[in-house]
């Protein structure tokens, strides 16, 4: 049936897409106030119409990206970038969805340009008249007094969009949107050049652009996640191509969005040390990464005149309980059963959850080092294992570690387990940015299905992910 070839896919895809935009328009997350006339709620009835209709798109989206994966993976040639225009173009003018952390990057660009210390209070000291008051009023929740965790590079981003738009509500969501526009390029240009591994770059930017998670995250929720990691993986990217410097430049600035993206730098380093070798290189790569990508976060934030705040604002995340973290979950039913106040007991918990995201980390550079598994994969996997093991987890944050193993190993069983995971948390949140209890039924549903369909129907030619060579070692041969 002409619905499930590439062109098919496409425009199935494009319909799902444009069912989400204009689903968001009464369901999205939309703003308490300067959102008129098209970005304001309209009552109970038409935002539950907009829902199932924006769900149905998700659904539609997800199906159709699901199939365009198999033909790819069964050597189908298609023009991959054109899907690409075609799904992300119906959210471009959509209001925020999925999530409205978008108001609270407007406030704290505000907040820096009247003066207010960003890392030191929350949106809610901005006062009526102030530039990013009215974003200010739609941040949700916790939220409104927690100070920003975000580096100086992307609160410079965020006031420069609130002093072109004067802090109005849709110009600035907009101009919002066209940072998550350039991390996109950014994105696909780093796995483009990275090469995809088996099965080429069109896979690759199967599982990493055209990624429902992505799309409606970056694209149509604004998470600054995408610009960190199209930052980040653009510097490994020129690490790859010897122009390790560079990269790590690219790096700190990435770092300067959110720190996670600091993860690279030791695999960058593991680059650099295999290049050279030796006790000389080995010194090198753990130093010299991290020396460049210091000296871009100073400069950046002595730029930005934000002060180092953000040193202190790393962890204020984690003080939210998520139910996606594992760490959390488990400390809290432990600190529950085992005292009177739980808090200790999952903090401790949280904690043993970094030590052994840390661990995993080293044991995968440490593989990387000795030529067992590629240091790009290496890197994904980090990040994968660093978000599954955090003590604050979002569905958008799979993001940091799929993006980076698509570039490498999309064909590898890692891949297509990570597409199964995106797939499923898409479905998590709702347009409005809430977590309702469908969500989870929702989410449980699909992953369960994924997770039948991977054992029945891998990849042909598929191989775990750990099984690839280096770089190095697949260029000697």
């Amino acid at each position: 049936m002409w619905v499930f070839s590439a062109s098919g896919c496409r425009w199935l895809g494009a319909a799902g897409s444009l069912a989400v935009a204009v689903g968001g328009y009464t369901a999205g997350a939309l703003p308490v106030s300067g959102g008129e006339p098209l970005w304001q709620p309209r009552g109970t009835a038409l935002a539950t119409a907009g829902a199932v209709l924006a769900y149905l798109g998700l659904t539609l989206l997800v199906a159709a990206w699901w199939r365009y994966g198999v033909l790819l993976a069964r050597g189908v040639r298609d023009g991959v970038l054109a899907t690409l225009v075609c799904w992300a173009a119906p959210l471009l003018l959509a209001p925020p969805l999925h999530s409205a952390d978008v108001y609270s990057y407007i406030a704290q660009g505000g907040m820096v340009l009247e003066g207010h210390d960003v890392y030191g209070a929350g949106p809610s000291v901005l006062a009526p008249g102030d530039l990013g008051a009215e974003a200010a009023a739609s941040v949700g929740g916790n939220w409104t007094d927690t100070p920003a965790p975000y580096g100086p590079v992307f609160l410079l981003l965020a006031e420069a969009v609130v002093g072109l738009t004067g802090g109005a509500i849709v110009p600035a969501v907009l101009g919002t949107r066209l940072i998550a526009l350039a991390a996109l390029a950014l994105v696909v240009w780093a796995v483009r050049g990275l090469g995809g591994g088996p099965g080429g770059p069109a896979g690759a930017l199967w599982l990493a652009a055209l990624n429902p998670l992505l799309l409606i995250h970056v694209v149509g929720g604004l998470h600054n996640d995408g610009l960190m990691i199209g930052l980040m993986l653009s510097g490994v990217l020129l690490a790859v191509r010897g122009r390790w410097v560079l990269g790590c430049v690219l790096v700190g600035l990435a770092m300067m969005v959110k720190s996670p993206a600091a993860v690279a730098l030791l695999f960058i380093g593991v680059m650099v040390a295999r290049r050279d070798g030796g006790v000389r290189g080995v010194v090198k790569g753990l130093v010299l990464p991290g020396l460049v990508a210091g000296g871009v976060a100073a400069g950046a934030t002595l730029a930005a005149g934000t002060g180092f705040g953000w040193l202190g604002t790393q962890s204020v995340a984690g003080a939210i309980h998520t139910p996606l973290s594992l760490t959390s979950d488990l400390g809290l039913a432990l600190g529950t059963l085992l005292a009177d106040d739980p808090d200790p007991v999952k903090g401790a918990v949280q904690k043993l959850g970094l030590l052994a995201a840390l661990a995993i980390i080293a044991a995968l550079a440490w593989r990387a080092w000795r030529g067992r598994i590629d240091p790009v994969l290496g890197l994904g996997l980090s990040l994968v294992a660093l978000v599954v093991l955090s003590p604050m987890v979002q569905p958008w944050y799979l993001l940091w570690g799929t993006v980076v193993v698509a570039a490498v190993a999309w064909h590898s069983r890692a891949g297509q387990l990570l597409a199964v995971l995106s797939a499923a948390l898409v479905y998590e949140t709702a347009p409005s940015g809430h977590t309702p209890w469908y969500g989870f039924v929702l989410a449980v549903g699909v992953l369960a299905l994924g997770l039948v369909w991977l054992r029945r129907e891998a990849w042909p030619g598929a191989a775990p992910a750990a099984g690839h060579p280096s770089r190095e070692d697949a260029r000697s041969r």
